[in-house]
C-alpha cells in the first residue's frame, strides 16, 4: 500500500488537470463511476494499481499528443485514482 501512496504523492500533472479531478471528486460515486473504468468493483487494494497503470497509459497518449487522447477521460480515472487512494488510507480497503 505504501508503495501506490508514495507513487500517488511522486504524481506530476498540469494543475488545471488536477485541480478538475479535485473538484470531481464531490461527485464520485464509486459504484456508479468504478464500474466503467475496471472490470468489476473491487476493494480499493485492487483497484489503484489498476487505476494507476490506466492513469499512466492516458498520461503517456496525453504527453505523445496522440489524437485519441481524452481529457474527460483522463480527469475521470484521476477522480477515481484520488477517491480509491483516500479510501485506502483511510483503512477500507
Amino acid at each position: 500500500m505504501s508503495d501506490f501512496c508514495m507513487a500517488l504523492s511522486n504524481l506530476r500533472r498540469p494543475r488545471l488537470l488536477m485541480h478538475a479531478a479535485r473538484f470531481g471528486l464531490g461527485d464520485y460515486r464509486r459504484d456508479r463511476d468504478l464500474r466503467r473504468l475496471v472490470n468489476g468493483s473491487l476493494s480499493p487494494d485492487k483497484t489503484v494499481p489498476s487505476l494507476m497503470i490506466l492513469e499512466a497509459d492516458i498520461e503517456a497518449s496525453r504527453t505523445a499528443g496522440e489524437t485519441s487522447y481524452s481529457a474527460a477521460r483522463h480527469i475521470d480515472v484521476l477522480v477515481a485514482l484520488l477517491a480509491e487512494a483516500r479510501l485506502l488510507r483511510r483503512g477500507l480497503a
